[in-house]
């Protein structure tokens, strides 16, 4: 996983297309799933839902203070979010929505669009939906 900072593309941007194992954006490919944050684009090391953890989420809990709604991408899973999550993105004022990877990448467009601090974490899937 890169750190904040490290971002393999710099700015924050809109994801051009999904899917076959990773996401488009800024004209590049990128294979595997994808953090979306002020800091810029990361790679990110889940590929199901269960793998989501507090520390996997290090780079969104350090930058929380520039995040008012965060989307997490659950890849095509239905599934918990885990609550310590929840309560630690409660506690820095972030509002967290996980559904799978396609809904959450549609609405990161829009509200990126609108000029919102959004951020996603995209687990990456083989078929867009």
């Amino acid at each position: 996983m890169a750190e904040p900072g490290e971002g393999f593309y710099p700015y924050q941007a809109p994801i051009e297309a999904y899917g076959n194992g990773g996401f488009r954006f800024a004209g590049m490919s990128h294979r595997g799933s994808l953090l979306c944050l002020p800091t810029g684009m990361h790679r990110w090391g889940p590929t199901k839902a269960a793998e989501i953890t507090p520390e996997s989420l290090a780079p969104v809990f350090a930058c929380a203070a520039d995040l008012d709604v965060l989307l997490i991408g659950l890849g095509t899973d239905i599934a918990g979010l885990d609550p310590a999550i929840r309560d630690r993105l409660r506690a820095d004022r972030v509002i967290v929505e996980a559904i799978a990877t396609g809904g959450a990448v549609r609405t990161y467009n829009i509200l990126l669009g609108e000029s919102r601090a959004v951020g996603a974490a995209l687990i990456a899937v083989e078929r867009a939906r």
